[in-house]
């Protein structure tokens, strides 16, 4: 059973934020009120949206049909976890940066538009930046590398 805890609970969260998606959650139309913050991967700057809130989280970057190069979303956690994130009403290819809370990337993880296909974090993070799918690689930024951010631990 303790060797099948960190598939159940990929599992239930999963299923948890397939519920927060669908239910009372539920928009019609893409979020881009969020607030902004800016981070940078080396020399390249990125500004984010801040996803903090579940519903935000649950609601994501669906909707959305385009987005500048360099523009994301992060999505805040309470605390570390197993995040798994999915594609459902997202139009958009993207890359998902699974990020430690001193801005490490842990992993990286490629998704499909519209895809229900879970991707996971390969330890637990607080952080997740979604970005163009391709934007990490164009620019050499692989997991082991810091991202930086006034509230990522030791970047204050």
């Amino acid at each position: 059973m303790t060797r099948h805890l960190p598939r159940l609970l990929a599992l239930f969260l999963t299923s948890a934020t397939a519920l927060l998606a669908s239910g009372a959650w539920a928009q019609e139309g893409p979020q881009t009120g969020l607030p902004r913050v800016e981070m940078t991967a080396g020399m390249h700057r990125i500004q984010a949206q801040v996803a903090s809130t579940p519903q935000q989280r649950a609601i994501g970057l669906m909707h959305r049909r385009e987005m500048p190069t360099n523009e994301g979303m992060l999505f805040v956690f309470e605390q570390p976890g197993t995040q798994c994130f999915w594609m459902k009403n997202t139009l958009l290819p993207l890359t998902a940066a699974f990020v430690a809370d001193d801005g490490t990337v842990v992993n990286l993880a490629d998704m499909k538009p519209q895809s229900l296909d879970s991707h996971c974090s390969a330890k637990p993070v607080r952080y997740v930046l979604e970005m163009h799918q391709g934007w990490f690689a164009k620019r050499g930024i692989q997991a082991g590398q810091r991202l930086r951010a006034p509230f990522f631990d030791g970047n204050r």
